[in-house]
């Protein structure tokens, strides 16, 4: 090759190669979403967390402090309507960008999403006929048929702790008090909040109790779900948690809801 058609190849792909530096980080922050828009999956099938009422609108605890977090950030919120089982695939396949779905956090959990900072904590209870169980040991139900939510921390629990019982596994929470009610098991385990708001209280619990002490199982609490990618999202949404919480958004919500404090201490 001629000497000066060398040179001129040579100052080409130097001048390629520095287009290519400044033009790059250009391109990934052109990418990258302002989260101008965001959408949210929630459930609509755990009392008084979320529910869809009959006139086809969500209401809840989950569904305001989604409502309130997208205030702060800014963002125009598009609520996104999920079964619990579909969650995290549904977030993976982008149906939404973030769950408002009373998830918690759990190291199974982080290995698939990244998580908020918790925004409740209430323990597990069990519920069972009157009278029918003295304690929640694994010796007082053996033999007996446990009603859980699958694929949730309290299935676990019960698998690896109750052994020698029977499980029945149900898509929602709610469901677990139905099969209760309908005597599909003996003994039903759920959240301490929903068990006695959405049965206990109602009709349909008369007769039944809690069985023994609050449970309180490993894991950090219930926070907001994301895709692993969307860390700057997260960020945000920690900021406003806080917000709301300083500026006593968050007790105005939860005192709707609950006559206790429902964030843990968090």
């Amino acid at each position: 090759m001629h000497p000066t058609r060398r040179r001129f190849t040579a100052l080409l792909s130097a001048l390629l190669a520095t287009a290519a530096a400044t033009l790059l980080p250009n391109a990934a922050l052109a990418q990258a979403p302002d989260w101008a828009k965001v959408r949210v999956g929630v459930e609509g099938n755990y009392p008084p967390f979320s529910k869809l009422g009959t006139d086809g609108k969500l209401s809840g605890f989950d569904i305001d402090i989604a409502l309130a977090v997208c205030a702060r950030i800014r963002a125009e919120c598009t609520l996104v309507q999920q079964e619990w089982d579909g969650m995290m695939p549904a977030l993976g396949a982008k149906k939404f960008d973030m769950i408002v779905a009373s998830m918690t956090i759990t190291d199974e959990r982080r290995k698939a999403a990244e998580f908020s900072d918790p925004y409740y904590d209430v323990p597990s209870r069990w519920v069972a006929r009157a009278g029918a169980f003295k304690d929640h040991s694994p010796a007082s139900f053996k033999g007996k048929k446990i009603i859980v939510l699958r694929n949730s921390p309290r299935a676990k629990h019960v698998a690896e702790q109750y052994k020698d019982s029977e499980v029945l596994l149900v898509n929602k929470e709610t469901d677990v008090y139905l099969e209760l009610a309908a005597g599909r098991g003996d003994i039903g385990f759920g959240s301490s909040v929903v068990s006695n708001e959405a049965f206990l209280k109602r009709p349909e619990g008369k007769g039944f109790a809690q069985v023994g002490t609050t449970v309180r199982l490993d894991g950090g609490g219930v926070g907001i779900a994301f895709r692993k990618t969307d860390t700057a999202l997260r960020d945000k949404v920690n900021v406003a948690l806080k917000a709301i919480k300083a500026d006593g958004t968050y007790k105005k919500l939860a005192d709707q809801y609950f006559d206790f404090d429902v964030s843990g201490g968090q």
